[in-house]
């Protein structure tokens, strides 16, 4: 619908912000001055208890120092109770005694049918509390008596009974000159397929009013009385009036609670609902009988920056939380999430309340997890990650989940969270004894030692420069020394050797707690990796490993912030603690291995061993220069020789100086 010129800035005239507002909220009367319309209130639209929500009645707008929720009284009303934009100047309009504007004669007729069913809703919730007092609805009533629902409670959420008839409310509809069109069209009836007249939609269930957010009886939800019925909740067909992917029920009360302060918490069915609602937990909202969409998450959002879901701990339950990630991740917005409070196992919200009562929910709800600690513990519980192929499954499968978030702060956040949660996960185990066996060659798995009893090693074995190198402690703690100063030097050549950091088995306490920290802020910039060293380990943590004489005489410590140089280092360094550390763990098991004279296969397994060890050594230290020999038999750089042949080339002799 169209409204004509000047119609909108006529009604904003017309209108009082302070009064429209003035609904929802509470005036700080120090902050407030009413005269000059300066209004302050703790803004309805987030928790707070500031008074940082700003209303100027003069110009019309509301805006929040908090959320920077602004906007003029229709935005108010369109966000403070969930209705379209002509919804809400109709809303005003009435308020300021405003006549609408012709419409469109579809939008009217629409209009008004939409008025007509929720009539005949209205209707329906009387007769329905009706039947509840009835001979008939014994056992509805007792049933809500065990399950702890006073009359004083039945009547406060216009809980009712549909009798086990076949035309119970249609008759009694049809005795109030109700259209047949406007009864089935509100979803209380159906058509007969044999000719007959159109049958009750609910019978033999206990019914719960479903309301929209400005309080209107939109659908109903019908809870069986027959333990054998095979939908034991059964809702209204969607409607003009309902569409259950829009809709949750008790919306309306929860966003008033939720904006006193009350966590919004989203339940599994009415009956957790009530019982919330009734222990003090104001703020409950509940799906109505589907998981939920993305139109109630957005609802959610409205209401609340943060919901706390609480789901049922069953299996279902774990599944529909599970499902509710996938759905949100892509909608996550700075200061909008989810936060999840899982049940005991095989208890919902109402069970919890009658056992352990109100403090046991709420102890839960302080314990609510975020929903990055959800997304893990799905990709990582009951799994096995004892190979990189399994650990590399992990990262593929949590990065195509991270990359599902549109919003680049609040994925670089996961990203991070991930990581440290990986850390945890796969941090590196405290140096110890190498399991026996474990780099066996393929030629040994399997072989049993026959008719040989194990000797000890021979005294050729235990001499040999293979066995002596296993002492060699000191060397692998001057090179995680470098390793370790050449990572903060330069935070941003440390990605590509997480692993291998990973992996390094520190040889002191202080080198792991180094090692960790890189690991978790190297990403986070070169000063974030230093305050965090500091407020770990010290404010001299830092300068004494820099002022280690092996340490401060390194390429990459003189040039800090040289990717390159650092690259080169961090890469070296690792390869020849690997290779090191290969060959010791080859000699441990060679000693325990050797009886008598030494077969082919271990034999060769400790050659290999040496080569890379011996490799690993010298790869730092060859002389790849390129030389030419001198007339007088010296050799020369061929680089600096041709260095110093460019300066002379520029110098003219002949006039004592370089040339012009």
């Amino acid at each position: 619908m169209s409204l004509p010129p000047g119609f909108l800035d006529e009604l904003r005239t017309r209108s009082s912000l302070s009064q429209v507002v003035g609904r929802k909220v509470m005036w700080d009367a120090r902050k407030s001055n009413q005269g000059k319309g300066d209004m302050w209130a703790p803004c309805p639209f987030h928790q707070e208890k500031s008074a940082s929500f700003h209303v100027d009645d003069r110009k019309g707008f509301y805006y929040c120092f908090g959320c920077h929720a602004k906007g003029d009284a229709i935005s108010f009303i369109r966000e403070t109770e969930n209705v379209s934009f002509m919804e809400a100047v109709e809303i005003l309009a009435g308020e300021a005694g405003m006549p609408m504007p012709e419409r469109d004669p579809r939008a009217v007729e629409k209009a008004d049918k939409r008025t007509e069913l929720a009539d005949v809703m209205e209707l329906a919730v009387k007769w329905f509390r009706l039947q509840l007092r009835t001979g008939g609805a014994t056992a509805a009533r007792d049933y809500l008596e065990r399950r702890g629902l006073s009359q004083l409670v039945c009547d406060r959420w216009e809980i009712g009974f549909a009798p086990d008839s076949w035309q119970g409310l249609w008759d009694a509809l049809k005795g109030k000159d109700i259209a047949d069109e406007l009864i089935i069209g509100a979803g209380l009836a159906k058509p007969s397929t044999k000719g007959g007249k159109p049958y009750d939609t609910f019978r033999g269930r206990i019914m719960y009013p479903i309301r929209d957010a400005r309080g209107r009886c939109i659908a109903f939800g019908g809870r069986a009385m027959d333990p054998d019925d095979k939908a034991k909740y059964l809702n209204s067909p969607e409607t003009e009036l309902f569409d259950k992917g829009r809709s949750l029920y008790n919306v309306k009360d929860a966003r008033v609670a939720a904006g006193k302060g009350q966590p919004l918490l989203v339940a599994e069915g009415y009956m957790d609902v009530i019982a919330l609602s009734e222990a003090g937990f104001g703020a409950s909202v509940a799906p109505l009988g589907t998981a939920i969409t993305e139109n109630q998450l957005a609802m959610l959002w409205r209401i609340s920056d943060e919901p706390i879901i609480t789901l049922d701990g069953d299996a279902a339950g774990q599944r529909a939380a599970l499902r509710l990630i996938d759905l949100a991740l892509p909608l996550l917005e700075a200061g909008r999430s989810l936060r999840f409070a899982m049940m005991p196992e095989g208890q919902d919200p109402d069970d919890l309340l009658k056992s352990s009562g109100p403090a046991a929910v709420q102890k839960l709800l302080d314990a609510a997890v975020p929903m990055v600690q959800l997304l893990w513990s799905r990709e990582v519980e009951g799994k096995n990650f004892d190979s990189p192929e399994r650990k590399a499954a992990l990262d593929k499968s949590l990065r195509e989940k991270i990359m599902l978030i549109k919003d680049p702060s609040i994925r670089s956040h996961y990203g991070q969270a991930i990581k440290d949660m990986r850390w945890q996960l796969f941090r590196a185990k405290p140096a110890g004894k190498p399991q026996h066996g474990a780099r066996r060659h393929p030629s040994q798995w399997g072989q049993p030692w026959g008719n040989k009893a194990p000797q000890g090693p021979s005294a050729g074995a235990k001499s040999s420069v293979l066995a002596t190198a296993a002492d060699a402690r000191a060397t692998d703690h001057l090179r995680e020394a470098v390793i370790l100063a050449a990572c903060i030097s330069c935070p941003e050549a440390v990605e590509p050797f997480e692993r291998g950091l990973e992996a390094m088995a520190c040889l002191d306490g202080d080198h792991a707690r180094l090692r960790d920290l890189v690991l978790r802020h190297a990403l986070d910039g070169r000063q974030v990796l230093r305050n965090a060293i500091a407020d770990s380990l010290g404010p001299d943590a830092l300068e004494n490993l820099m002022s280690q004489r092996h340490v401060a005489i390194t390429p990459c410590i003189r040039k800090p912030g040289d990717t390159e140089i650092t690259t080169m280092t961090i890469a070296e360094e690792l390869a020849k603690l690997e290779a090191v550390r290969g060959l010791k763990e080859e000699v441990n098991d060679a000693a325990d291995d050797l009886t008598g004279e030494a077969d082919e296969g271990l034999t060769w397994r400790l050659a290999e061993a040496a080569k890379a060890a011996d490799r690993a050594q010298r790869s730092g230290q060859e002389d790849k220069a390129e030389y030419v020999i001198a007339d007088n038999g010296a050799r020369l750089d061929r680089e600096e020789v041709a260095k110093s042949r460019s300066f002379f080339d520029q110098i003219d002799f002949s006039k004592g100086g370089k040339k012009n």
